[in-house]
């Protein structure tokens, strides 16, 4: 312990020092103290230097400068370590004088409602079990009423938890930042839909009969827990692709009910398939429940979405929509689908959600005008939480269907077999839009890749991500031309080209008239295949017209799943004119198919998306490639291009472009002119892909 009494007049010090182990005695004089405390106020910690020198000006050896710094600095801190217990010990006498005048006072308390003293241990033991008793009837009428709704409903005896409407707190990391919602796009469907659910009541008005469309919600939620909890019988597998499907008179026996579509032609499609995604349930189910995220996650599939109306189900709990819908298989020569369905989601546990689709007559005037060619039976998912950022999601499709004179003999054994639209397609694309929103997150760690250096910030990836998500989106809306053949005369029925003219509209498209067309071929190449043919920076020139005859190369690349196949590449076409022209691409691939679509971009352009700028308002006009499986079943090894053999293996591809012809007035002439002028292209460009691949028809 070291003390000091340096402030005394006779200027002695005691010190102890350590290494001797022993006291030892200083006297420094007045003038010396007074120097030594005014260095001390500037400095209470002088180094080796400073003690010199004071050593030197005080004529003080630097043993005593350096002892007179320690006593002085344990004197001061003794000095606030007392003056603060004098303040604690206040303090605390304080708080102990109003602990004791709380005591009295509670002893004494009135309750201000009855006027009467503190309750005695006796009376609150009554009170208490007379409160338990009032409890336990509640919880039995409680259990009265859920059984009387069961047995109306036709449910099972399983929880029912109230499941509150997700709130939007994940708009930031969400997929779908910043969309409306889209327009009910039905040519028949009449202005005031909305009222068209039920049929008029005797006073003129229209209510919609939620009991009932709640029991058909019910009935369906039932039958699809059902489909999730039995295999065999009920589902068989088949030997020619290993798909689950339902075996048709087990089905029937135990959910008999009438056939919505009437026609011979018409045909049943059912599917399951099971997969493990990266997202929680949670944030699932929010992106399910939400239509702008749903066919964000499906931009693939769902063509159009919108909610009609919400249903609130009151004591059943869940959530409840009345929707339409229309998927589509990307290419022109398939019609798609169109539904109008209940949505129905349900908390099963805490870990198990429900999701259930089933077709219902709620507009009806629509039945007579065009009549619907798809009717969805019970169909949906069961999501299950892994606990660990994962979930484990079971997927079922039922449908009955009419469309096989609407599609192509070119992929009548895609969409025939149930392939084009089962469960497989859901939870393959499921998987591959997770992982893309977890790699865009930074929640998974990305595979390293020598050009991901280039946008080196998390955000500036993110906007580039952002806008190619968009283009894929433009792209996949561009290929609904089955229902819109504006020029006939140029239909090529061989190769099946589609062409169609519009005027653009909103933001984020080149202001004018675009013309856009389409086509779709068999090859016979597996769709791993021909990606990597469409990646490959050397062959491009072979066939991309805007690479004008001049190899390309990737200046950045940003991977969007564990797969090389899911990226998205900036590249550089070498056109000396065009120093500053760039190309947007993005490239998946998962098990049932493969797409690569790319759009132009200037330089100053993408330094702005890279730079964090708005994407919404840069204007973009998206080509490229879809490959599919062609439905073939029982397809073996496959023969070489140049065999002369038949093959075995083969992809369905389709190629679209878009091309903005003029901006302002569109003539007669111009118009027919610039039509014939894409149609030759896309034309040759399909002959070019031919000659590079040595195939022939």
């Amino acid at each position: 312990m070291i003390s000091s009494n340096c402030g005394n007049g006779s200027g002695e010090e005691e010190v102890y020092n350590a290494k001797r182990g022993k006291k030892q005695y200083h006297r420094h004089s007045t003038q010396q103290i007074q120097q030594l405390e005014d260095f001390y106020k500037e400095c209470p910690h002088p180094d080796k230097n400073q003690r010199q020198q004071l050593s030197r000006e005080l004529g003080l050896d630097q043993k005593q400068i350096k002892f007179w710094f320690q006593n002085k600095r344990t004197q001061i801190k003794a000095q606030n370590e007392k003056a603060d217990n004098n303040a604690l010990r206040s303090e605390n006498e304080k708080i102990h004088f109003e602990n004791l005048a709380m005591q009295e006072a509670l002893k004494s308390i009135i309750c201000p409602a009855c006027n009467g003293t503190c309750l005695g241990d006796e009376e609150k033991s009554h009170i208490l079990q007379r409160l338990k008793m009032e409890n336990a009837r509640l919880k039995q009428e409680y259990q009265q009423t859920m059984d009387f709704f069961s047995n109306y409903m036709g449910n099972p005896a399983m929880p029912l938890l109230a499941m509150e409407p997700l709130k939007k707190k994940h708009e930031k990391h969400s997929l779908a930042e910043g969309m409306g919602v889209a327009p009910l796009d039905h040519e028949h469907i009449p202005q005031n839909s909305e009222n068209l659910i039920s049929p008029q009541d005797s006073t003129g008005t229209q209510e919609p009969d939620k009991s009932i469309l709640i029991e058909a919600a019910c009935g369906a939620m039932n039958e699809l827990i059902e489909l999730f909890r039995v295999n065999e019988p009920l589902w068989i597998k088949s030997s020619a692709d290993g798909r689950y499907m339902l075996h048709r008179d087990s089905y029937d026996k135990l959910f008999p009910k009438s056939s919505h579509l009437k026609t011979t032609s018409a045909r049943f499609e059912s599917s399951k398939d099971s997969g493990e995604v990266a997202m929680a349930a949670i944030h699932l189910i929010e992106m399910l429940l939400d239509v702008n995220k749903w066919k964000d996650m499906f931009p693939t599939i769902v063509m159009k979405a919108r909610i009609i109306e919400a249903i609130d189900t009151g004591i059943l709990g869940g959530l409840l929509h009345l929707m339409y819908e229309k998927r589509h298989i990307l290419s022109p020569l398939v019609a798609p689908r169109e539904f109008f369905f209940i949505r129905y989601c349900r908390q099963l546990n805490s870990s198990i959600w429900v999701m259930v689709d089933i077709s219902y007559d709620f507009i009806k005037e629509l039945q007579d005008v065009a009549p619907m060619r798809s009717w969805k039976l019970p169909s949906g998912c069961m999501i299950q939480d892994m606990s660990n950022g994962k979930s484990t999601v079971t997927w079922i499709e039922h449908v009955h269907v009419d469309d096989k004179s609407l599609t192509h003999r070119m992929y009548r054994d895609l969409v025939c077999s149930g392939q084009a639209y089962g469960a497989k397609r859901w939870i393959s694309t499921l998987k591959r839009m997770c992982e893309r929103f977890a790699f865009s997150m930074g929640i998974t760690t990305r595979p390293k890749h020598e050009l991901e250096g280039v946008i080196s910030s998390l955000e500036g990836q993110q906007n580039v991500m952002k806008l190619s998500h968009r283009m894929v989106k433009n792209f996949c809306e561009v290929l609904s031309m089955s229902d819109k053949l504006d020029f006939p005369q140029l239909s090529d029925q061989s190769s099946g080209v589609r062409v169609s003219l519009r005027r653009s509209n909103g933001v984020g498209q080149p202001e004018g008239f675009i013309v856009s067309a389409a086509t779709s071929l068999w090859l016979p190449l597996s769709k791993e295949n021909l990606l990597n043919f469409f990646k490959d920076e050397k062959k491009r020139a072979e066939w991309d017209v805007l690479a004008s005859g001049n190899p390309v190369h990737a200046v950045a690349c940003i991977p969007t799943g564990s797969d090389p196949g899911n990226c998205i590449s900036i590249i550089q076409p070498f056109v000396p004119e065009e120093t500053k022209m760039l190309m947007l691409q993005e490239s998946s691939l998962d098990l049932l198919g493969a797409t690569m679509i790319y759009t132009p971009i200037d330089l100053p352009t993408m330094i702005s998306v890279v730079n964090g700028d708005d994407t919404m308002q840069m204007p973009i006009l998206p080509s490229g490639f879809i490959i599919s499986d062609d439905g073939r079943a029982n397809k073996g090894t496959g023969a070489s291009m140049n065999s002369g053999t038949s093959y075995s293996i083969g992809s369905l591809l389709t190629v679209a472009f878009q091309i903005l012809v003029c901006r302002n007035t569109l003539t007669k002439q111009l118009n027919m002119e610039s039509v014939a002028t894409v149609h030759t292209l896309i034309s040759s460009t399909v002959q070019k892909i031919k000659l590079a691949l040595d195939y022939s028809d």
